[in-house]
């Protein structure tokens, strides 16, 4: 799952974090890479089920310097507050976070 269009890439959600560089070489990336990758597209079919726009918020696989997988949110702060508002109100009608 990419995003709601072809240029969601170029929509000036800064994905790569702070701290983005260079891979170390002899690190296998590419495993954990795939786990954060599925772990974020369930995530990004969660965010459209809720009536989010990829463009506006969306989760994206990367990973840590150690090759260890991540799952980073990337959105504009109303889209993220929103979200916020939904799981605040998730964790007040539930009782408990998961």
């Amino acid at each position: 799952m990419t995003g709601s269009g072809e240029d969601w890439p170029n929509d000036g959600l800064d994905v790569a974090g702070s701290d983005f560089g260079f891979w170390v070489a002899g690190v296998d990336y590419i495993a954990e890479w795939r786990a954060a990758r599925e772990a974020a597209d369930r995530l990004n079919r969660a965010l459209l089920g809720a009536g989010f726009e990829l463009s506006a918020v969306r989760a994206v696989a990367s990973t840590n310097q150690d090759g260890g997988g991540v799952v980073r949110l990337a959105g504009w702060p109303g889209a993220v507050n929103r979200l916020a508002g939904l799981l605040e109100t998730f964790a007040d009608t539930d009782g408990d976070a998961r």
